[in-house]
């Protein structure tokens, strides 16, 4: 399938005409702050009022994830030019059926809906994690991103997440999020959403930011009216699941933003109760500063036969070089 099958005459999300308050563009969340209520609490188990699903594949609708097309510049390049442009961004990359990192945001084959943002950002290059995030993330791979804060990675998942929206059915009313991002903090949750409204807004993907320690009533009426993308603190999304103002049912795009931090603080617990709400088959992208055990053993549990790919040294370090302000 190519980027264009939804996007002529088709029963895409690009082509869409109002239909009222689900085609609002809009987004959720308010003031910033720390998330202190999404700490565990001693003794609780989150989410224990979730009845876990009894997956059947077989009676799941088909869902396509695969949107990926080699640029003809990409195809041509041999073997050894792949190895000195990795080389010289510190990227390596461990997986079958890698596909080549792309040198050019035209490469990366985008849309026209996000392509023209990216032009109006005047960037000059994608980010090491960007050259090869984006086609393994289009390829419908499962994949674990290693790399600083800084490094652009949030572009890595949200346009990939865009696309993906873009050629799913459109959500009816009681669908929650096609794609779900959880983050440790409200603060991260913030900065996702204004790149998930940056690069949403030309397509009318809305999303909902949902974080503790702000009034609910925002962030379910966002929900509610038909919110794409999901940016979530885990307890705060626990809470909202367990009284049954969203649901994951059509949820098949999964990010896990700052893995090692939501473990650092806790939030294991909450992210397998989460996980297990989504359908198995979905494509989970984890993103991590570190790869420590802890991360290690989520990955093996909720991400089958993944791609790793790691920017510089495994280890959490300032970024000094930062091209794009975004992230």
């Amino acid at each position: 399938m190519s980027y264009s099958d939804r996007s002529r005459g088709s029963r895409g999300r690009s082509d869409r005409e109002s239909h009222g308050r689900f085609d609002r563009d809009r987004g959720g969340g308010s003031r910033g702050g720390y998330d202190r209520s999404s700490k565990p609490l001693k003794g609780s188990q989150p989410g224990q009022n979730l009845r876990k699903p009894k997956w059947d594949l077989s009676k799941l609708q088909k869902f396509e994830k695969n949107f990926y097309k080699e640029h003809p510049d990409v195809a041509s390049r041999t073997q050894f030019e792949i190895q000195q442009f990795c080389q010289t961004n510190q990227i390596t990359v461990n997986g079958k059926y890698i596909p080549k990192p792309i040198f050019t945001f035209e490469e990366g084959c985008f849309p026209d809906y996000v392509m023209n943002q990216i032009r109006n950002n005047f960037w000059e290059l994608p980010t090491p994690i960007q050259s090869q995030g984006w086609p393994i993330a289009l390829s419908g791979l499962n994949m674990v991103g290693i790399a600083q804060t800084g490094s652009g990675k949030t572009l890595a998942f949200i346009l990939p997440a865009i696309v993906h929206i873009n050629n799913q059915p459109y959500l009816e009313r009681g669908d929650g999020p096609i794609c779900l991002v959880l983050v440790p903090t409200r603060e991260l949750a913030q900065q996702v959403q204004q790149v998930a409204q940056e690069f949403g807004r030309s397509s009318q993907i809305r999303n909902a930011c949902v974080y503790g320690g702000a009034p609910k009533r925002q962030q379910i009426k966002d929900l509610e009216e038909g919110a794409e993308i999901c940016i979530a603190t885990p307890g705060r999304l626990i809470d909202l699941l367990e009284s049954r103002k969203t649901n994951l049912r059509r949820c098949t795009y999964l990010v896990l933003d700052e893995a090692d931090r939501m473990l650092d603080m806790g939030f294991e617990p909450q992210i397998r109760t989460i996980v297990e709400q989504v359908r198995p088959d979905r494509q989970t992208l984890m993103w991590s500063a570190t790869w420590p055990k802890e991360v290690c053993n989520l990955a093996e549990d909720f991400l089958h036969d993944y791609v790793q790919v790691n920017i510089g040294a495994l280890q959490l370090a300032a970024n000094h070089n930062i091209l794009q302000i975004i992230d």
